[in-house]
Formats: structure tokens, C-alpha cells, sequence
């Protein structure tokens, strides 16, 4: 008698965790399929009996994100690290959380740590690097994109932010292969120009800029935000042609030109 339960204990148990398991899946389908009301609601259900399953609890926190609701994602992430001091992907999730809400230095710690604990995640890795652009700690953050780029060589925005390291550390020609790499991964020339021009006008290399400025145009001619800083680069370099350049993009409804009218006092 005592065999047949035992038996009949671990047949059940099998079946608990089949069906658990199958639930499981349906979830992470529904997540798939963008349904992320319904996501959460099934987690809910679930984490009911399962309040310690890091993977359900990580999976509801990017549910509450992609719907708008991040004050229970962050509560979900810290209740990951409450129950695992080294899952990555919730100090990952919270960095990326307060770098969208521009408080760049405590997302750089966020993904200082996930990064101590995950070396080899490129997003990981890639945030950071962005995070510590904004913190100007440009040697650093163009250590992490260099890490980030070998992960995947492919991805372009990642040359465009190791050259905005480079140039903000005063690397030309550094600045300038990176952004040579971004402008030959970025399939839309006009876009990829235009970023590079920008960045140049950032970091000051301003002839840089006006070059790239003049190509964007030569492409799409009412690209106005590329006139109005093509307009500021001339005014900078001291030819008056650009104030008048600044003055038409203006008009054309460039916030950028419009904000710069003390430039041509």
C-alpha cells in the first residue's frame, strides 16, 4: 500500500509540473504575441502559486513596461533582486528604467552591476556604454562599446555612440572611423549622414558637419533640420549666409533654427 502511494505521489507531482509547466508556455506565447494585458493577468494567476519564480516575475516586469506601467515593473525587478542578489536582467531592467527617465547616474549603476554579473550581453553592455556618455565618463563608456561591438559587429547605433566617446574625449580620427563604420551600416543614407553630421557639430568638428549637411540636403533638399544646422555651422565658421539659412528653416518650422536666433545678434 505504502508503494502504490508513493507511486501514486510521484505520478501526481509529474503531472503538477507538466501542467505547469504548459501554462508556462501559453504565458510566454501570449507575451510573444504582444498580448500583455492578458500576460499579466495570467502571471498574476500564476506567481499566486509560484510567488518566488524569478523568470515569471521577470517576465510580468516587462509586461507592466511595454503597457506604461512602470511603477510595477520596478517593483517587480526589486523583488528579483530581493530574492536573487545576481539576476542580471532585473538590475538590467531598472538601469534601463531610470536611463529613459534621464537619471543617468543611477542607471549607470544599475548597469554597472548587471554588467559585473553578465559580461557577454550586448544590450547590457550597449546601455551602459550610452549611460556613461551621459555621465561623461567617456573613456569608460567607450570600453563598454567597444565590448558591445564585438558582441555584434552589425549593429549600427553602436559606432555612432563610440564615436560621440571618441570625440568627446578629442579622438578625430577615432571619432571619425566610427562614425564612418555607422554611416555603412545605417541603410538609410539621409538618416545615417545626418546623425553623423550632428554628432560632429556636437563634438565641434564643425567642417565635418557642414559636410555631411550639405550631402543630406543634396538628398532631400526639404530636410529642414539639416538646413537649419547647416545654417549654424556656416554662422559659426563666420559666413553670414548661414544666418540666413537659419532664419528660412525657422520658417519652415525647424524648433531647432528657431531656438538659435542669438547666434546672428
Amino acid at each position: 500500500m505504502k508503494r502504490f502511494l508513493h507511486i501514486l505521489t510521484i505520478i501526481l507531482v509529474n503531472i503538477l509540473v507538466s501542467a505547469c509547466s504548459n501554462n508556462f508556455q501559453k504565458i510566454e506565447a501570449l507575451y510573444e504575441d504582444k498580448k500583455y494585458e492578458a500576460t499579466i493577468d495570467e502571471l498574476d494567476s500564476y506567481l499566486f502559486f509560484h510567488v518566488t519564480d524569478l523568470k515569471a516575475l521577470h517576465l510580468r516586469a516587462r509586461s507592466y513596461e511595454e503597457i506604461g506601467k512602470i511603477a510595477e515593473a520596478k517593483k517587480d525587478y526589486e523583488r528579483i533582486i530581493a530574492l536573487d542578489d545576481n539576476y542580471a536582467q532585473a538590475y538590467a531592467g531598472l538601469g534601463k528604467i531610470l536611463f529613459e527617465e534621464e537619471d543617468y547616474s543611477r542607471a549607470e549603476s544599475y548597469l554597472l552591476r548587471a554588467a559585473t554579473i553578465d559580461s557577454e550581453d550586448f544590450d547590457i553592455l550597449y546601455l551602459l556604454g550610452r549611460a556613461q556618455l551621459m555621465t561623461e565618463k567617456y573613456s569608460s563608456a567607450e570600453n563598454f562599446l567597444k565590448k558591445a561591438k564585438e558582441l555584434n559587429p552589425d549593429y549600427a547605433q553602436v559606432y555612432f555612440y563610440e564615436g560621440m566617446s571618441r570625440a568627446m574625449r578629442g579622438d578625430v580620427l577615432g571619432c571619425a572611423a566610427s562614425f564612418n563604420s555607422y554611416v555603412s551600416r545605417e541603410p538609410n543614407q539621409v538618416v545615417g549622414r545626418y546623425n553623423r553630421g550632428f554628432a560632429y557639430m556636437r563634438a565641434g568638428y564643425i567642417e565635418f558637419a557642414l559636410e555631411d549637411f550639405d550631402e543630406v540636403l543634396k538628398l532631400n533638399p526639404n530636410h529642414v533640420e539639416a538646413l537649419a544646422k547647416k545654417g549654424y555651422c556656416m554662422a559659426t565658421l563666420g559666413d553670414t549666409e548661414g544666418c540666413h539659412l537659419i532664419q528660412e528653416a525657422a520658417r519652415k518650422g525647424s524648433l531647432y533654427a528657431q531656438n538659435q536666433k542669438e547666434i546672428c545678434v
